[in-house]
C-alpha cells in the first residue's frame, strides 16, 4: 500500500514494466535491462530510482506491528537460576495467518507455524507477567511484528493495459506497509532497500545508498512507514 502525503511540486515518471518482476505499491522501483530493452521493476537495494505506485502481484501483503500476545494462567515450575517456567509447550494464535517466516520477529522466543499463523512458546520458557497482580508471575507476554498474505484479496495488475509502471521519486513525504517489519525505525533513521525491494533501517552492504528518512514510525495502530524520499 502507497500514501502520497506531500508532493510538492513532483510529478510520477512511467516506464516499460518488467515483464516478470511482481511488486505492489509502495516497493521501490529499479530500471533493469531486458533484452535490448530498459525496463522497470522492483529493485534489489543498489541502484533504486523511485516508489512504485502500481501493482502487479499474484497475492497481497501487509504489515502487523507490535502486535502483543500473552499465554496464561501458566502453573509454572522452578527452572534454571529459580526463574518460574511453563513446564509443557503452550500454543497462541496470532491475530494472522499465512506469515511470512523471514519478517517474524518476537521479544521472546517461540516457534511458529507460519501458515496457521501459531506460535509455540516451548517447555523451559520463563513466565515473565504477573497477569493477577500477586507478585508471582504466571503468564507470558510477547511482542510480535511481521508481515503476511491479506486473505481472501486476489492478486492484480495495474500495468496490464499499458505494459507500464509508475514510478514517484524527488522530494516526496509518502507512507508504505512494504518495510522490514524486522527492524526499528526511529524518527530520522535513514532507509535503505533490500533485497526485496522493501525498505528498511538496516544497511544491507556498503553498496546500498540511503534513498529516505524516516519522518512517522509504524506502530500497532497506525502500520504505515512514513518517510521523506531522498
Amino acid at each position: 500500500m502507497l500514501r502520497i502525503v506531500q508532493t510538492g511540486n513532483s510529478l510520477p515518471f512511467s516506464f516499460p514494466v518488467a515483464p516478470s518482476d511482481e511488486f505492489q505499491p509502495g516497493q521501490i522501483a529499479q530500471l533493469k535491462a531486458f533484452g535490448n530493452n530498459v525496463v522497470c521493476g522492483v529493485s534489489d537495494g543498489i541502484c533504486p530510482i523511485g516508489i512504485i505506485d502500481d501493482v502487479k502481484t499474484n497475492s497481497f501483503t501487509t504489515a502487523a506491528i507490535d502486535e502483543i500476545v500473552i499465554v496464561g494462567p501458566i502453573a509454572g515450575i522452578v527452572g534454571p537460576g529459580g526463574a518460574l517456567v511453563t513446564p509443557n509447550d503452550v500454543k497462541a494464535e496470532l491475530e494472522n495467518p499465512n506469515v511470512v517466516t523471514s519478517s517474524f520477529v518476537s521479544s521472546v522466543d517461540v516457534e511458529l507455524n507460519p501458515r496457521n499463523g501459531v506460535i509455540t512458546f516451548i517447555t523451559g520458557t520463563p513466565l515473565n507477567l504477573d497477569a493477577d497482580g500477586d507478585g508471582i508471575a504466571d503468564s507470558i507476554r510477547t511482542v510480535v511484528s511481521y508481515t503476511y498474505q491479506v486473505p481472501n484479496v486476489p492478486g492484480d495488475d495495474s500495468t496490464y493495459g499499458s505494459r507500464r509502471v509508475t514510478v514517484w521519486f524527488q522530494r516526496i513525504i509518502f507512507q508504505t506497509d512494504q518495510f522490514e517489519t524486522s527492524q526499528r525505525y526511529p524518527l530520522n533513521a535513514n532507509l535503505y532497500v533490500n533485497e526485496e525491494g522493501k525498505l528498511t533501517s538496516r544497511k544491507p552492504s556498503t553498496n546500498h545508498p540511503g534513498v529516505a528518512i524516516v519522518t512517522g514510525s509504524p506502530t500497532s495502530t497506525s502500520k504505515m512507514l512514513e518517510a521523506i524520499w531522498l
